[in-house]
């Protein structure tokens, strides 16, 4: 069993084409759902890896508080022993905490820098900001609103400010700051999970699309709205939290949108090429939470024997 501990740390490997791979051919929302979940599990268990490594293969070097019994040799047996390993993953999971700590106090703090903005405004579930430069957000919270420019208005016609709003009140229903934030936390965590991160900004962005020409009836007017938004909010310094029109992924946006719709199946048929990486990856998640869950299980229980009472 102690060769499984190193799974969660080689699998996030596989990022790249699971990636590519979903946000081509899986439905925004399933591909969103996916790559969130997968980049969150892995997350999870590379750091756990990073722990369990850390524990056994210093609890034996002078000064370390831990009891000598967790370096016992049925520990050193369910978790793979190596004093270099351990001492490298001392520093590697204080970057990882450090790193998730930091950007996780960062989110908070442009949330509620927004919402200290926007403290003076009626509370209405659009707020119109009197400012030239153009930009659009959802901005979550115990209110959601949606935040917009006069600057942006202004390059908008009437139906392209429908779209506006509509794929503004997608971001906020379907509550896509979370798998945002999700993502992001777990490429902090593991570097190997970026594309994972790219991934999912580009599938909630798609997904907001969707649901926006859905709701106003016509792919055409998204797609024209996304990319007169993407012209005039060129070079604005504004950091928005699910920005309308991200510089990135805007011409394939548009492209998505004036193709044909997304199958309405959701999850695809196992025996295609996309369906095989899905459920692959879904598995391959599966296979490394339960390494990793084993091997903590395991450990948990031998402690529970080698420390003397």
């Amino acid at each position: 069993m102690g060769v499984f501990v190193f799974l969660p740390l080689v699998l996030p490997l596989t990022a790249w084409p699971i990636a590519r791979l979903a946000e081509q051919r899986l439905h925004p929302r399933a591909a969103t759902w996916l790559l969130t979940g997968v980049a969150g599990v892995l997350a999870v268990c590379s750091t756990l890896c990073l722990a369990l490594l850390m524990v056994v293969g210093t609890a034996q070097l002078p000064g370390n508080p831990l009891p000598d019994g967790w370096s016992d040799p049925e520990v050193r047996e369910a978790v793979p022993y190596d004093e270099v390993a351990g001492r490298a993953a001392i520093p590697a999971l204080i970057a990882v905490l450090a790193a998730c700590t930091r950007a996780a106090w960062r989110h908070r703090r442009v949330r509620r820098r927004a919402e200290c903005a926007l403290a003076g405004l009626p509370a209405t579930p659009v707020a119109v900001l009197l400012d030239e430069i153009p930009y659009a957000y959802a901005l979550p919270g115990r209110r959601d609103r949606i935040v917009v420019t006069t600057g942006m208005l202004a390059g908008l016609n009437g139906a392209e400010r429908r779209a506006l709003f509509a794929h503004e009140r997608a971001h906020l229903a379907r509550r896509h700051h979370r798998f945002l934030l999700t993502v992001q936390l777990a490429a902090w965590a593991n570097p190997f999970l970026r594309p994972l991160r790219t991934a999912v900004t580009y599938t909630a962005e798609r997904w907001a699309d969707e649901d926006a020409a859905t709701s106003i009836g016509s792919r055409r007017t998204v797609a024209r709205a996304i990319g007169k938004s993407a012209l005039v909010t060129r070079g604005a310094p504004i950091a928005t939290l699910a920005g309308f029109a991200a510089a990135g992924p805007v011409p394939r946006r548009v492209a998505a949108l004036l193709g044909p719709t997304p199958a309405g199946r959701i999850w695809p048929p196992v025996f295609t090429t996309v369906g095989l990486a899905a459920w692959g990856a879904a598995a391959g998640t599966t296979v490394s939470a339960l390494s990793s869950a084993n091997s903590a299980i395991t450990l948990f229980f031998i402690l529970q024997t080698a420390t003397p009472m």
